[in-house]
Order: structure tokens, then sequence, then C-alpha cells
């Protein structure tokens, strides 16, 4: 059974930066999709940001410029570096993996808030 782990959320100031971890207990080469999405309160998840196994990426347009997903495969774990931090960013953020056999995985998520 895969387990993701997300760490690094926290309480940040409008303009500040987090990086995001999501740390999967098997080899993240496995997965040919890695994506970051997150829940804001009375919102639907949404997708924020996935990677490849090739090294494509996309990003939803509210975070373009701003946020980077990448991926260290030695440690098999999945960053989401978040620049320039907006009241709006506000939201759990979820790790999602996904499987050439249509299985995926979902973390735990973790919680940033953006605030003065």
């Amino acid at each position: 059974q895969v387990q993701l782990v997300e760490s690094g959320g926290g309480l940040v100031q409008p303009g500040g930066s987090l990086r995001l971890s999501c740390a999967a207990s098997g080899s993240i080469s496995s997965f040919y999709v890695m994506a970051w999405y997150r829940q804001a309160p009375g919102k639907q998840r949404e997708l924020v940001a996935s990677l490849t196994s090739g090294d494509r990426t996309n990003y939803v347009d509210s975070v373009k410029g701003r946020f980077t997903i990448s991926r260290d495969n030695a440690k098999n774990i999945v960053y989401l570096q978040m620049n320039s931090l907006k009241p709006e960013d506000t939201a759990v953020y979820y790790c999602r993996a996904f499987k050439t056999s249509g299985d995926y995985y979902w973390g735990q998520g973790t919680q940033v808030t953006v605030s003065s």
C-alpha cells in the first residue's frame, strides 16, 4: 500500500514563501503523474500543479509564475515551492499520485494559511 505524507504547511504572511513536501513510501518513479491539489473552506478541491514522469508540468492559472512543482527521485519526495503567497492561497494542500494502472493515492493534507 502506497502512503503519501505531506509536510511543510503553516502560517505565513502575504508575500511570503513555503515549500511543501510529499514523501512517498515507495519509489515515485513508479508513478506517471504526481500532483498537488488544494481545498479551501467551502470550495471544491482543485488541481494546483502536476508533474509527469516525462517532466512535463502544468499549473492552474492562479499560481503560474509563483508556484513550482519538482521532485527528488532519490528521496522519493515531490515538492511544491510556493512564492508570493496570497490570502486566497489559504487551503489544505494534498498530494496525489497516479499509476498507469489507474490506481491513485492521496496524502492526508497539510494546512497552508496566508494571513497578516
